[in-house]
């Protein structure tokens, strides 16, 4: 493998590895020695690239500055495409807005090649059956998930049985024909999971849950608590 695909790999691994990666585990994922790793750390780093760690204890990306255009290849390119057009497809306006943007904003920073791939991709996605009508608006509840604060639901289950909660919204799931919001119920004092159509009316209220949104939702996938009512 040319150094240069070798440096670029070596960046990629440094994304998508749980940091800080040991100089072994980088060696054993590009198939070379540690003290080659250590040259390609050094290179990167000469290079611009914010590398955090030392040689003993693991290495870190701490910034990204830029997304490489080279790093995509054909096929990672047809998966971006067909990511943000199932985002314009599933999404409410505000997703497809800023979906369109992303598009246009990765197209632009890609080199002529991968920019011609972009612009005719293949794949392609489409909703066929809409979704059902929302009585809120699912930006709230993005927005709520964000800043790690508690809603106030009325809410309909299956059987048309209402109820008042409180919530502490984690994660917004998109299925073929709903949304579904995954929470931590303070009525139940338990993980549950509704359908954002069944929400009738959404508050978003003072009280914060800051920092466990992401405890709570590794908490919660891995209870993986089943059906959705």
């Amino acid at each position: 493998m040319a150094r240069s695909d070798r440096l670029l790999r070596l960046l990629q691994n440094l994304r998508t590895e749980p940091a800080p990666v040991t100089a072994a585990r980088l060696a054993d994922l590009s198939g070379v020695s540690e003290r080659a790793i250590y040259r390609d750390i050094a290179a990167l780093r000469a290079a611009g690239a914010l590398i955090d760690g030392q040689a003993g204890y693991g290495y870190t990306l701490t910034e990204d500055a830029a997304l490489p255009p080279q790093m995509l290849s054909r096929l990672e390119i047809e998966a971006v495409i067909l990511g943000l057009s199932a985002v314009r497809a599933e999404g409410d306006a505000e997703l497809a807005d800023a979906a369109a943007d992303a598009l246009a904003k990765i197209t632009a920073a890609l080199p002529e090649q991968a920019r011609h791939h972009a612009l005719h991709a293949g794949l392609r996605a489409a909703r066929v059956d809409p979704k059902p009508p929302l009585a809120i608006d699912p930006s709230a509840v993005r927005s709520a998930m964000w800043d790690e604060r508690a809603v106030d639901i009325d809410y309909s289950d299956g059987e048309n049985r209402r109820t008042h909660r409180r919530i502490w919204p984690l994660s917004v799931v998109f299925f073929e024909r709903v949304l579904i919001v995954l929470a931590y119920c303070t009525l139940r004092q338990d993980f549950r999971a509704f359908r954002l159509d069944r929400i009738r009316n959404l508050e978003t209220t003072r009280e914060s849950f800051r920092p466990r949104r992401a405890a709570l939702l590794r908490s919660y996938l891995d209870r993986n608590t089943g059906p959705i009512r």
